[in-house]
């Protein structure tokens, strides 16, 4: 008999399975493939590892406007391949042995939840007093015709290619699909993207977005408003906002138009686990509609970041040992990881004034940092943009453009979550030179 029975290893299964097992809790961990789940085998770690070895192939190639002469250039795919593998290896040998340090019990192979407190995989029936659904999603496929195809990939595929393609068809501007367009464009392929609605990143500042998409243009083609209606061999065929038929020839397609979460073939129907398309229904406790059964993370639905299911699991574990503890989403961060980068927090702009602010907002270039500029030259474009609640004072988003922005964009996340006035922002000292001092002497422009 377990404590907690935990179906699902990625980063909301083994990290609330290891904060389990540090408390004192006798945890099992049931994963069909790999530790780490999709975001360290086929999603966050390898694209990110790859994204990186092209940002050193771009920087080489730049090297000589800041004063260092190289050789020639190469990018080696199977170099980039390789140190990806590396990467992942290490990563997942790491998590096997933070789960033996916390006494946390793994079993590899399929779940069957058979309703509270059971769980079976293969011929064994395992017993808890507590059960945690950490399925995951899978990359939808829509029912598009000549999908089916080899040189038609998903996110997963792509990740594992031996030839780097002439030409690349993202199907989808979300995440995932820019993430990749960033990655071919910088090597030299010819990027098309084709995205049904008007702007890519659907949760992006407007404003924000055109200048992320004017940093990428002369690299990557954006076709918007537009809708692929088949494939045709290696011709992508696709309709415009006014009607108009066109086509695109590309050696692979990239098919990047979401993610649906992990609810089929596991019993979650007949155990009467409350669920629809769009994932298992919880509350801000992560508790479902069953009694000591808990879902976190892309399969419920709400989020789909890897530290939105860290967090859902956090939130989970409080509440199974009795601690007052709920999700929230008002201040979740997220990050493109392309070039440049974008990330943002809160409210943009639209949303704010959809949710009934009286909003005012704030922004300012990056080339308003001295290192920002040093580092990346006049033309590396990139910006930060405020704003807030004009009756309150109170920030409601921070929303950046540009190389790192990344790792910026947790401080925004802590302002929001506290509920820092702009003001009491104002009154923080931010070290001297770095990029992120541009967030605060933004905040003396509202």
């Amino acid at each position: 008999m377990y404590d907690i029975i935990i179906i699902g290893a990625g980063p909301g299964g083994y990290v609330m399975a290891e904060r389990a097992g540090h408390r004192g809790k006798k945890v099992l961990l049931i994963e069909k493939e790999h530790l780490g789940g999709v975001c360290l085998n086929w999603g966050c770690i390898p694209t990110k590892t790859l994204l990186n070895s092209a940002k050193h192939y771009v920087h080489a190639k730049e090297a000589p406007e800041f004063g260092v002469t190289t050789g020639e250039v190469k990018f080696d795919l199977s170099k980039a391949m390789a140190w990806k593998t590396e990467v992942i290896e290490t990563l997942r040998a790491g998590i096997g042995f933070m789960m033996k340090k916390n006494k946390v019990t793994v079993v590899n192979g399929e779940a069957k939840f058979l309703g509270p407190h059971k769980v079976k995989v293969g011929d064994e029936v395992y017993e808890g007093t507590d059960v945690v659904i950490a399925t995951g999603s899978s990359p939808f496929v829509p029912p598009i015709p000549g999908a089916k195809q080899p040189h038609v990939m998903t996110s997963t595929e792509i990740l594992s290619i031996d030839k780097m393609p002439e030409t690349l068809t993202v199907i989808g501007g979300g995440v995932i699909g820019i993430e990749f367009a960033s990655f071919f464009s910088s090597l030299g392929v010819k990027v098309d993207v084709i995205e049904m609605l008007d702007e890519i990143i659907p949760f992006m500042d407007r404003a924000q977005a055109k200048e992320f998409r004017r940093a990428l243009k002369g690299k990557v083609e954006f076709n918007l408003g537009c809708k692929v209606t088949a494939i045709d061999g290696h011709t992508v065929k696709y309709t415009t906002k006014t009607g108009e038929e066109k086509s695109i020839q590309a050696d692979v397609v990239l098919m990047s138009v979401g993610r649906v979460p992990n609810l089929g073939n596991m019993g979650f129907e007949e155990a009467g686990l409350d669920f629809d398309r769009r994932g298992i229904k919880v509350d801000e406790q992560q508790r479902t509609n069953l009694p000591n059964v808990y879902a976190i993370g892309d399969v419920t639905g709400l989020s789909q970041l890897a530290h939105s299911a860290t967090r859902m699991g956090e939130v989970a574990l409080n509440t199974i040992c009795g601690q007052r503890d709920r999700f929230r989403m008002n201040a979740i961060p997220w990050a493109v990881y392309s070039m440049p980068e974008v990330a943002g927090c809160g409210f943009t702009e639209e949303q704010a004034q959809a949710a009934g602010h009286k909003v005012k907002t704030a922004s300012l270039p990056l080339t308003m940092s001295g290192r920002f500029l040093a580092e990346n030259g006049k033309r590396g474009p990139g910006s930060v943009k405020v704003i807030k609640d004009a009756d309150t004072d109170v920030l409601l988003g921070v929303h950046m453009v540009g190389a790192g922005v990344s790792e910026m964009i947790y401080g925004a996340a802590v302002m929001i979550e506290s509920e820092l006035r702009v003001k009491d922002i104002r009154e923080i000292v931010f070290p001297h030179p770095t990029v992120g001092e541009v967030i605060r002497d933004t905040m003396f422009q509202l």
